[in-house]
């Protein structure tokens, strides 16, 4: 059995994925755990210390899975890898080495939401899910959608939020994507405002039609290629296997 573990974004929970469910292939297991935080599950007593967070997401994240991380869900996963027994192989959706880019989001922006998230958190988290949704083909659908499956009230307690926000600032995966540890593809909808040009043109795969939510707008073409990636990760496991197990 295949199995693929799928991570959530700032703001967002679990639920986000709820729009897959059913595109998937048959023989894949699929998982989407919470966050510390989200979802009602309890938060950390330090949100920013990635150390802290591996622990406690040790249990979600098994080796023999393929991880796959959706903006600071990728962010974090590709930070975890300096914890955590390596993945199969990790994906990020909608993310580069870093959230900062020349040409995407710069610091400055970044910097004034957390400024405004200081004064008013569900301000800074309502206009942050519009704001991710710019790219969409059909953003007020996307929008109503994302609402309706996250409901009326927050998905994160504020001090998580609050990390998270620090985190997109921060957290810089340059050295693993230059030497990845494991199997590693980024992929971009074509469409996708949160990234710059350039990281948009060097993803692996890029989605046709999409922007920074690719699961509100394409989730047959996100659905599949992820089932795509799983089979080819598989397939590499068997064969290094069967390498190892004839070799004299």
């Amino acid at each position: 059995m295949s199995h693929l573990i799928l991570l959530s974004g700032w703001g967002i929970d679990a639920r986000i994925w709820q729009t897959l469910e059913s595109h998937w292939p048959a023989g894949i297991e699929v998982s989407a755990p919470d966050w510390p935080g989200y979802g009602g599950k309890p938060a950390l007593e330090d949100p920013g210390d990635i150390g802290e967070l591996a622990r406690a997401m040790a249990g979600d994240l098994p080796a023999e899975a393929v991880w796959v991380g959706w903006s600071l869900g990728g962010l974090l996963a590709t930070a975890l890898l300096d914890h955590l027994p390596h993945p199969r192989a990790l994906v990020t959706i909608g993310m580069g080495p870093r959230f900062c880019t020349e040409g995407g989001i710069s610091r400055r922006e970044l910097a004034a939401f957390q400024r405004v998230f200081a004064r008013d958190p569900e301000a800074v988290r309502l206009h942050f899910l519009r704001w991710q949704l710019q790219g969409e083909p059909a953003p007020l659908i996307a929008q109503r959608q994302l609402l309706d499956l996250l409901g009326p009230t927050p998905s994160a307690d504020i001090a998580t939020l609050a990390a998270g926000l620090d985190q997109l600032a921060e957290l810089d995966n340059g050295n693993h994507l230059a030497a990845p540890p494991c199997p590693f593809w980024r992929l971009a909808g074509e469409r996708d405002r949160l990234l710059s040009p350039a990281l948009r043109r060097s993803a692996d795969y890029r989605l046709r039609d999409a922007g920074h939510c690719p699961m509100l707008s394409r989730p047959d073409a996100l659905a599949w290629r992820l089932a795509e990636i799983v089979r080819h990760a598989v397939e590499r496991d068997d064969d290094t296997a069967t390498i190892e197990r004839c070799s004299p």
